[in-house]
């Protein structure tokens, strides 16, 4: 039985709808870096040399492999739900005429959500991971750049995914939409 002198602290969980109010009435700076994860706002890290190379080979590597079939999307919001508009790295959608004028792309849309980490592993392997699952992402990939890997998610259920695949240096990436990959053309020389 809990003690009757302890507070329970019931947290207010910010919708995308406030945090888009918020950003309109300028509560939320232009230039912030921030993200709603779960109701909460979240300040991103900054974005140094190796993450930024790295999004932008991904990038051009992608465009590449699936030319215009598709439309990719570099650190722009998604909704994934009422609570949830992370930002993440890159990310591959099923291409519509009018780019997503209309709204953000939503879980139905996203074909691959890519996040490049290394201040960010913890939460990208966490939080986001979790939320990316729980929204039915059917593929998320961790461009692991401390540990020099790709981390591959399938198979979502819950908020986790049923199948990870680690692949390092010298082996490939395997997957539906891409195709086999290879890891060195993935991570950022250095």
């Amino acid at each position: 039985m809990a003690n009757p002198t302890e507070t329970v602290l019931d947290i207010y969980r910010w919708t995308v709808e406030d945090y888009h109010r918020m950003a309109e009435a300028g509560i939320l700076g232009k230039d912030s870096r921030v993200e709603l994860l779960n109701g909460q706002i979240v300040q991103m890290s900054p974005i140094g040399n190796l993450h930024a190379s790295c999004i932008d080979r991904l990038d051009e590597l992608f465009r590449d492999i699936l030319g215009k079939s598709v439309t990719i999307r570099v650190q722009s919001p998604v909704v994934l739900s009422v609570h949830s508009e992370p930002e993440p790295d890159l990310s591959v959608l099923k291409r519509k005429s009018n780019f997503y004028a209309d709204g953000h792309p939503g879980p139905e849309d996203i074909l691959l959500i890519v996040e490049v980490a290394d201040t960010t592993l913890e939460k990208d392997r966490t939080t986001k991971k979790e939320i990316y699952a729980a929204a039915g992402i059917k593929e998320y990939w961790i461009i692991n750049l401390v540990d020099k890997q790709v981390e591959q998610f399938l198979d979502p259920h819950g908020e986790d995914y049923r199948l990870t695949r680690i692949c390092k240096s010298g082996q490939v990436v395997e997957s539906n939409l891409m195709g086999a990959v290879a890891v060195s053309d993935i991570l950022p020389l250095e």
